[in-house]
């Protein structure tokens, strides 16, 4: 076996690269300790979801390099990118990951601004004299 599995996780405009390496459960996101990086606990519980589903949470370290997006986004990219490696390292697991819908690329982001409008879709407010 190689030394670590890389995936790439997505959401919104965030981007996550994942390694697993095998281990005992130890997750740093961007240098540093899981708890420091993500300071909301459902941010935490969500990226640790693929794991807990697959009952792997102290059979890999994970290493995670995110760049873009907000918190929440990060969050759910790195989750994408650990369930998509996890279906590399086993691809057993890969039935029980998409039916938790962890394999699939959430493609909704920010809808562009349109011109004459004040956002995407919001107008200006009708005056009739």
């Amino acid at each position: 076996m190689a030394q670590y599995i890389e995936a790439v996780g997505r959401r919104k405009t965030a981007t996550a690269r994942v390694r697993l390496y095998p281990g005992n459960g130890e997750i740093v996101v961007n240098e540093k300790p899981l708890e420091e990086y993500f300071g909301r606990a459902l941010d935490r519980m969500i990226l640790r979801q693929p794991l807990a589903l697959t009952g792997t949470e102290n059979a890999y370290n994970i290493s995670v390099r995110v760049r873009g997006g907000g918190e929440s986004g990060q969050a759910n990219a790195v989750r994408h990118g650990i369930a998509r490696a996890l279906v590399e390292a086993d691809p057993n697991m890969r039935p029980v990951l998409k039916a938790a819908g962890f394999l699939t690329r959430d493609a909704r982001a920010k809808e562009r601004k349109k011109p004459g409008l004040k956002r995407a879709r919001k107008a200006p407010q009708y005056t009739k004299r």
